[in-house]
């Protein structure tokens, strides 16, 4: 891994984005388990896909944390506002639509 600092071309800063590249869709799988074994819990103890509360608990984390790291807090927030409605469709994958169940 280089730092950016040392990439002197850019093929050296194409491949470092690739690596990431590669890095962060290997841990949104790692999430996804973890949003599957949800879906599993909630299941079993009759709870929505969608929890508004935890839903923005997530995104003042978020926030926080590209805060600390320098990135614009607004930004991160629409992006994981996006990755959120994705895990909560995937739940309903499993669990079926809110709608539906609380019908």
């Amino acid at each position: 891994m280089k730092q950016p600092s040392d990439c002197t071309t850019m093929a050296d800063i194409r491949a470092e984005i690739d690596r990431l590249d590669e890095e962060l869709v290997r841990l949104f799988a790692a999430r996804a388990g973890y949003i599957d074994r949800a879906a599993q819990i909630k299941a079993e103890v009759d709870l929505p896909a969608r929890i508004d509360a935890r839903v923005e608990e997530v995104v003042q984390n978020v926030r926080r944390h590209a805060a600390t790291h320098g990135l614009p807090p607004d930004l991160v927030e629409k992006l994981w506002r996006r990755l959120i409605d994705w895990s909560i469709a995937r739940e309903e994958s499993h669990l079926g639509p809110d709608s539906l169940r609380r019908g």
